[in-house]
């Protein structure tokens, strides 16, 4: 797994660096598959404080991609919601990728 994070109009610290390896580890403990991660923080120049800081995520798995962002007042907090709505679609393409051993219908006649 190919992990890789940057920042837009911010430094990216090694403290935010651990932390965001920290959150995004438990999605490659639930599905092995995850191929690539990538991580775009970023700070915006809003008049609106409670916006400013967004995280984007793109997951490259076996046969398709999976993103999302999130904007928060504190960059820690836009990360802790990103790390749950990615962990959540990661189990759900699982769920739907292992999920072909399905009963077969039996005919009465």
């Amino acid at each position: 797994m190919n992990l890789t994070i940057s920042g837009h109009h911010i430094d990216v610290t090694p403290a935010m660096h651990g932390y965001v390896t920290d959150k995004l580890a438990r999605i490659s403990r639930h599905f092995d598959q995850v191929v690539d991660i990538k991580v775009l923080l970023s700070v915006d120049k809003l008049k609106e404080k409670d916006l400013r800081q967004k995280a984007e995520c793109k997951i490259h798995v076996k046969g398709r991609d999976l993103f999302a962002e999130t904007v928060h007042a504190d960059m820690y907090a836009a990360v802790d919601k990103l790390a749950d709505i990615m962990d959540r679609q990661v189990l759900t393409y699982k769920g739907k990728a292992q999920d072909h051993h399905h009963e077969t219908v039996k005919r009465v006649m």
